[in-house]
């Protein structure tokens, strides 16, 4: 664990650790919640596949996914992975060395300071929000597993947004807006800075002072998205979270102070929103 990795080894693990795997080329991670008994709960677009769009991206993505293997894992039982419902809420539970599909072990951290998260060039790997108490995140999870968590979204509720919630309880109140997750931020991030450096063009010609500003700018955006840094954000519990789903008590609103009163009118269990 460190400024450059947060690579660990299986025997560093304990239960209540969100961990994730880099697939092949670096495209995306994936992300999930090690329970103990080499058990790891995770969050899948359900059919199979781990990640997907919909869209021709998915080309990208499921070539730079793990193979699929026809042989039922010794351990898993049924082709690497179980799961109550499959098809429709996609959280199942798998082997560690299903989730792994052969890649390396890594650890998200929690709680980090300012200078690291910026240090950290790439999202997915830490926030600032602090965690929960561990048999509180192995809980949510396996919670999760029997009930469902929302529906599959790359951009707004993928596997980093659902291992983020089972460690903090934090989801993001808005919709038509990015989740928690990192790695969206990121891609997001990544042409925002793009485009909104571009106008500097005035200010300087010099290459190497239009790459700092995109950077300051990518960096700016990934720090005032992060979950532990946003103003958009509420505590639910995972029961009132899935009560909340399925009677569309939890809904889209325009600002924070629009669905605090009202949920805890209707007794959903939320908490103050977290200041940046």
């Amino acid at each position: 664990m460190g400024l450059l990795s947060n690579r660990i080894g299986k025997e560093t693990l304990k239960a209540g650790d969100h961990i994730y795997s880099w697939r092949a080329a670096w495209v995306y991670a994936h992300h999930g919640i090690y329970v103990g008994n080499d058990k790891v709960i995770h969050f899948t677009r359900g059919r199979g596949q781990e990640v997907g769009t919909g869209t021709f991206i998915d080309l990208l993505l499921v070539s730079s996914g793990p193979n699929t293997n026809n042989t039922p894992c010794p351990i898993c039982n049924n082709e690497g992975a179980t799961t109550t419902n499959t098809e429709t809420n996609g959280v199942v539970s798998s082997c560690l060395n299903c989730f792994l599909a052969g890649g390396a072990l890594y650890r998200f951290e929690y709680a980090v300071n300012p200078a690291l998260f910026l240090a950290k060039a790439r999202g997915g790997t830490c926030t600032l929000a602090p965690t929960d108490p561990d048999e509180v995140v192995v809980r949510r999870a396996n919670y999760l597993l029997s009930s469902g968590f929302r529906c599959y979204n790359l951009f707004k509720s993928n596997c980093e947004d659902f291992a983020i919630y089972c460690k903090t309880g934090l989801l993001v109140a808005e919709q038509g807006v990015v989740g928690q997750s990192g790695q969206a931020i990121s891609i997001i991030g990544g042409p925002l800075a793009a485009v909104i450096s571009t106008p500097f063009r005035l200010v300087t010609t010099n290459i190497y002072g239009m790459a700092v500003m995109a950077v300051g700018v990518y960096c700016a955006s990934r720090y005032a998205a992060d979950i532990g840094n946003r103003r958009d954000v509420l505590k639910v519990e995972v029961e009132d979270l899935t009560a909340g789903l399925e009677s569309g008590r939890i809904r889209a609103v325009e600002n924070i102070s629009q669905l605090v009163a009202p949920a805890e009118a209707q007794g959903l269990a939320v908490t103050t929103p977290v200041a940046a």
